[in-house]
């Protein structure tokens, strides 16, 4: 967590090594990843950015993506959309699977929180050991967002998974928040123990807090 400009986006970005740091080190179960194969790296990592590629193409394809070397069938598939919770604005497309996307071509249209469901369900094909998910739940409503943390937790078993996010709902669901500060971690702890802390996000959680029941009030 942390504020806009903090870091946390070009942490993922060294992670994946889209470019290494200029000091210091980027490391994995102890090993400089620089010392890694970037092919090996980047094999065993999922990462979805928070404006997921939108290809114009089949909905099958779109998800089939995310694993393509594999040639995943039609059961994978189905499987990685009801883990993400696409399942249901699939089945409405008059041609589910088959049915091209964007209107660009004819095709049917998603509403951001559908397309961001189809992109966590070509994350979730290639079953990596390190997930990196940014904004993931952005475009989704708070009911959405629930029934698909639910999912995501029993999804992740035994796996490492990063989640940049804004949204106290999602952080709380995590094993250990880190919270980020011109390019710095600067508390790490579970949810309970930054709040005992008093720190930035003890702060931050007392203004949200604040601002949603002077928002109940007025309404």
């Amino acid at each position: 967590m942390g504020e806009n400009g903090a870091g946390k986006t070009t942490l993922i970005r060294l992670l994946c090594r889209f470019y290494d740091p200029e000091g210091g080190h980027v490391m994995i179960d102890g090993q400089d990843i620089r010392k890694l194969s970037t092919e090996s790296l980047r094999r065993q990592t999922t990462v979805l950015f928070q404006e997921p590629v939108r290809y114009l193409d089949t909905v099958f394809n779109n998800i089939a993506f995310g694993d393509i070397d594999s040639k995943p069938d039609p059961a994978r598939i189905e499987t990685a959309a009801r883990a993400a919770g696409a399942d249901a604005p699939i089945s409405r497309l008059p041609d589910t699977y088959s049915a091209v996307l964007v209107k660009w071509f004819g095709g049917a249209e998603l509403s951001g929180g559908e397309w961001q469901r189809l992109a966590l369900a070509r994350a979730f094909l290639r079953q990596a050991r390190l997930i990196i998910l940014d904004e993931p739940t952005s475009s989704m409503d708070s009911w959405a967002e629930a029934d698909w943390l639910a999912r995501f937790r029993q999804l992740v078993a035994c796996r490492t998974a990063l989640i940049i996010t804004h949204r106290f709902t999602t952080a709380m669901q995590a094993d250990i928040i880190h919270v980020m500060d011109r390019g710095r971690v600067i508390e790490s702890g579970s949810r309970e123990e930054l709040l005992a802390a008093g720190g930035r996000y003890a702060l931050s959680w007392t203004q949200q807090m604040r601002g949603s029941v002077s928002r109940a009030k007025s309404e």
